[in-house]
């Protein structure tokens, strides 16, 4: 059981994604085949102490019992009529074709810091942000920063929370060349994929944390990690390989059409 130990511990797989893995490189050999469940059984049966703590605290989301689920309060703000999600063309939706973000805010200790966090919504592919502060202007600059580096054919929408911090999201849809879709107040799953990516970060970004300190080449290594996990919603590929498959097809119509 090396290997799952190292890719829990070290590279920060779940279980399932452990379990999924073995399966996937050993097909023919039920030996090396493990349930998730198994995997998190002796976990949880340690006795308390610092062993259980460091296995605990090496799972995604660290809780301390199985099955516990984790709440996040809601925010609400100004939400401009025309551009509530009601209004969202129909096929962001569907996550036929990349290009389509969701995005928010993680703050940190008493909401004096925080970090933007994008995901793809075809590929689950994630970009985190440095942002200096909570204000409008920090996430305009924060946000046009990293995003900019994505090629012009991913960048296509951004569906976001109602913060206030998206104040000066007609600046940010200009500078990015994108358009912007608010959800509606209290309802995370309206950007599901980001509030999910978000319950994960916590694992390297604590709640109670100073996120000021945290420099965007930390910020790049953390999304690299979660970029690097084999997704079930992917079919076990990674968030990368996802993305690439998508630059390798857009490269080739570029190409068929030149």
């Amino acid at each position: 059981m090396a290997a799952p130990a190292y890719r829990l511990v070290y590279r920060c797989w779940s279980p399932q994604q452990i379990a999924a893995k073995l399966r996937d490189m050993f097909p023919d050999d039920p030996a090396c085949h493990v349930s998730h469940e198994t995997i998190y059984a002796p976990i949880y049966a340690q006795p308390r102490g610092s062993l259980k703590q460091s296995l605990i605290e090496a799972l995604r989301q660290g809780k301390p019992r199985r099955g516990v689920r984790r709440t996040t309060a809601a925010s609400a703000g100004f939400v401009p009529e025309q551009l509530r999600i009601a209004h969202r063309p129909e096929e962001i939706a569907t996550r036929l074709v990349p290009g389509h973000w969701e995005g928010d805010f993680i703050k940190g200790a008493y909401n004096r810091s925080a970090a933007g966090t994008v995901v793809e919504r075809k590929t689950r592919f994630e970009v985190l942000c440095k942002m200096d502060g909570c204000t409008a202007q920090a996430a305009l600059e924060g946000f046009t920063r990293q995003m900019k580096k994505l090629p012009a054919f991913l960048r296509e929408s951004l569906t976001y929370d109602n913060g206030s911090e998206m104040a000066c999201h007609a600046e940010l849809s200009r500078r990015l060349n994108l358009d912007i879709w608010f959800c509606d107040p209290r309802a995370p799953w309206q950007r599901g994929s980001n509030e999910n990516t978000n319950g994960l970060l916590r694992q390297f970004l604590p709640k109670g944390a100073d996120l000021s300190q945290v420099s965007q080449t930390q910020l790049n290594d953390i999304a690299r990690l979660m970029n690097g996990r084999p997704r079930k919603t992917l079919n076990w590929e990674t968030p990368e390989e996802a993305l690439a498959k998508e630059m390798a097809e857009y490269a080739k119509r570029v190409a068929l059409d030149s």
